[in-house]
């Protein structure tokens, strides 16, 4: 990143703006400095061609002829050194979501054992769908917390090592997971795989590149199909399904004369309690005491935000990039955090306000934080502790420190897969239809994060429109989220940006060109979903005209969601380079490779406009082979 960056071409919005010049009146260090004192970064991480996995190293592979760098102090060459770096990236991503749905588990088992006070059952029918495609005895008419109990007994075996496929895998096609099976990438348990993977990365185990990339693709597959996908249907069950509503988005939805609590991360077992005590009328009358005439505001930033946007409606202040910044409102009295994409710059921000960072999880510790360990057994008792924490904090507001910039944007969310099929008349076929008759020319999942190496959110934004207008339905999750936001994206209203056809169902059915779908661990609706039109069209995922996009990844977890939909058959397109372009055989694989093998591939381009229409191209393709 150059030195001469101004604050304009960090980031295309204004509230982001704002917060970045008040930072630099503050003298408060942001992620975009940061990144520019790391720059020029490593070209041997970059490339992915450095080894630290033993301590005979670390070693490099030096493209140069002349030098002598050609292999690893092992042995190990370049295509080995580049696949293990990537395998191992993409297992802690998979670590990182499926982790994530087992704390969903432990929280069912904690209501169905009834020790988790204030957690309840929210969709019965939810859970009781979920019980009898796992297999559940009399999951129609047991008595409720029996089948609750069941369903997450069921849902702990897949994370262990004697099964031969994860059940939620059966949701496939009958084709994908026959492919699967011949290829050994059928996830058979969720820390089996990642284990495996971890396992033949030591160094002296497994040394083919194809070889990694294929129990890469599993161990994704295992995240996907299994720990990502109970987290979402098992947070349906216990919060609830999402519907559609209206809710806000961008900085603006802080509000001065409140107690702003902003819960950050990705675990709803925390944010949903952090909500439930701050609406108690008690402690909105304790605020109201202390001077905040408003009362107490809670808002959500990235995934957690997501999860109480779909379900709550609750207002969402910002995305990954977005997270330093809304502190540097001084409007925030608490950040909770429970774990994955928290930046530990965060507490040293929060030192400069009044603001109380409260970390949540044992997962997830921070220097300098209040740390309040949350678990379904306490967490009533804690979350109200938490609240008393952010009144008391207002009282320490400085008034004159507060700068709360531009104005919310109203958006639509809740459009889980119920919500979809729903407003469809409960089956794929009227979308179906409409993507036969050209109304719709094919589906993109746009999902991932934000990255400081690309103008914050201008890719997502520019990609969006152009898919919208090419006549592509768009969903999208996580970061991506604030981002269609703020653009205008998210409301019915934006149909008009769309390609006559798709104008002219969303309009019937009023609903946006872009459909808020969830957090990124529910890129798994996606997942079913394209299951579920795959299977009523009688063919694999492979066929459909779908694509996915990440315009500004940055993370393990984006690695893994990418690479999980293309061993799905799904393209996927990535905006950012990932550390594999030092082996030639493994990028030609990602790229182009992988088609032959399971129907898809990664589409590897910076330019969104450019990139959009490489995702039209294969998509005329599958459409051009289904004879529509």
């Amino acid at each position: 990143m150059s030195k001469e960056l101004t604050i304009d071409q960090k980031s295309i919005w204004e509230d982001a703006r704002a917060m970045l010049a008040k930072a630099e009146r503050e003298g408060i260090e942001t992620v975009w400095d940061r990144e520019e004192n790391q720059t020029p970064h490593c070209t041997f991480c970059e490339t992915g061609v450095s080894c630290r996995n033993c301590t005979m190293g670390p070693c490099r592979i030096n493209p140069n002829p002349n030098s002598k760098m050609k292999l690893g102090v092992c042995g190990a060459n370049v295509d080995t050194i580049v696949a293990r770096n990537f395998a191992r990236f993409v297992a802690g991503g998979s670590s990182s979501h499926s982790d994530h749905g087992r704390d969903l588990i432990n929280t069912l088992n904690a209501i169905a054992d009834g020790d988790a006070p204030g957690y309840k059952i929210k969709d019965e029918a939810k859970l009781r769908a979920v019980a009898a495609e796992l297999g559940v005895h009399d999951a129609e008419h047991g008595e409720l917390f029996k089948v609750a109990k069941e369903v997450a007994d069921v849902c702990y075996e897949q994370f262990g090592s004697k099964l031969d496929h994860l059940k939620f895998a059966e949701r496939a096609p009958k084709a994908r997971q026959e492919l699967w099976e011949s290829l050994k990438m059928m996830p058979r348990g969720i820390d089996r795989e990642v284990v495996e993977m971890m396992h033949r990365t030591h160094m002296g185990c497994d040394n083919d590149p194809i070889s990694l990339l294929i129990q890469a693709a599993r161990t994704a597959l295992a995240d996907g199909w299994g720990g990502s996908m109970i987290g979402t249907e098992l947070s349906d069950a216990i919060f609830g399904t999402p519907s559609p509503r209206t809710s806000e988005v961008d900085l603006a939805v802080l509000k001065a004369d409140c107690v702003n609590i902003m819960v950050h991360g990705h675990n709803p077992v925390v944010s949903e309690m952090v909500l439930a005590a701050a609406r108690e009328p008690k402690m909105i009358e304790k605020a109201k005491a202390v001077g905040a005439t408003g009362g107490i505001n809670v808002v959500g930033l990235c995934c957690t935000g997501n999860e109480l946007m779909m379900r709550q409606g609750i207002p969402m202040a910002g995305n990954h990039l977005m997270t330093e910044l809304a502190l540097i409102t001084g409007a925030v009295e608490a950040i909770v955090v429970d774990y994955q994409c928290i930046m530990p710059s965060l507490t040293h921000i929060a030192a400069c306000y009044q603001t109380q960072f409260i970390s949540t999880s044992a997962k997830g510790r921070f220097p300098g934080e209040i740390h309040m360990e949350v678990n379904p057994q306490n967490a009533q008792e804690i979350c109200h502790k938490i609240v008393e924490m952010a009144i008391e904090a207002f009282t320490k507001r400085d008034p004159n420190r507060v700068e709360i910039p531009s104005a919310p944007v109203s958006i639509m969310t809740g459009f889980s897969n119920e919500a979809i099929l729903g407003a469809l008349g409960g089956t794929p076929e009227p979308l179906l239809d409409a993507i036969k008759a050209g109304k719709i020319k094919g589906a993109v999942g746009v999902v991932g994060c934000n990255n400081p190496r690309i103008q914050h959110d201008s890719h997502t934004v520019a990609i969006l429109k152009e898919l919208i207008a090419k006549g592509m339905l768009v969903l999208v999750t996580g970061c991506v989220t604030n981002a269609a936001g703020k653009a205008g994206l998210l409301v019915p209203e934006a149909a008009k940006m769309a390609a006559p056809g798709l104008r002219e169902v969303c309009e019937a059915l009023g609903i946006p060109p872009v459909l808020h779908v969830g957090s990124c661990v529910d890129n798994s609706r996606i997942m079913s979903l394209c299951a579920a039109l795959a299977n009523a069209l009688g063919v694999d995922i492979s066929d459909l005209p779908v694509a996915a996009s990440a315009p500004e990844w940055y993370s393990e977890k984006a690695a893994a969601i990418g690479l999980y939909a293309v061993a799905s058959g799904i393209p996927v397109h990535l905006g950012v380079v990932p550390h594999i372009t030092g082996s030639p055989a493994v990028v030609e694989v990602a790229t182009n490779g992988l088609n032959d093998v399971v129907g898809a591939a990664f589409i590897v381009e910076p330019d969104p406009v450019v990139a959009a229409e490489k995702i039209e191209a294969v998509i005329d393709v599958r459409r051009a082979k289904l004879g529509i």
